[in-house]
């Protein structure tokens, strides 16, 4: 009796012994599957990680670009802004020389009217003379 309930407890532990290996197997097996997973996810995160890092100095390159693009537009309007000034100044300064010559002009005409005007009677009175019979002084 005893030595078949040896035998028994046995069988069993045999049995108990292969099924807790089989589970140590399949525990093996999985936790080998989730270090591949895992060792995957870090790859992935290794990648990810270079991506962003490309990608952030991608950004920050097209920021620096733009920021200099910015300043040499505003230099560039500064300049323009400079210029627009200095020519309306210019403007002004030729619109008065224009008025101070049109004036001119006008006084001269005004003079040459009465030069010819004057001229006029004065050879009015040489032919009153020589009609006349008048001599030249």
């Amino acid at each position: 009796l005893i030595s078949s309930a040896t035998n028994t407890l046995r069988m069993e532990a045999e049995l108990l012994e292969k099924k807790l290996q089989e589970a140590q197997i399949k525990l093996a097996e999985k936790d080998e599957d989730k270090e591949k997973e895992i060792q995957s996810l870090k790859r992935l995160i290794t990648e990810l990680e270079f991506q962003l890092a490309v990608e952030k100095s991608n950004h920050e390159a097209l920021l620096d670009n733009t920021r200099k693009e910015i300043k040499r537009k505003a230099e560039e309007l500064e300049k323009l802004t400079q210029e627009r000034t200095q020519l309306i100044h210019n403007l002004s300064q030729v619109r008065e020389e224009n008025a101070l010559l049109q004036e001119t002009v006008r006084r001269e005409c005004e003079e040459r009217y009465e030069l010819t005007a004057a001229l006029a009677q004065a050879r009015e009175q040489v032919l009153e003379l020589k009609k006349l019979g008048g001599s030249f002084p």
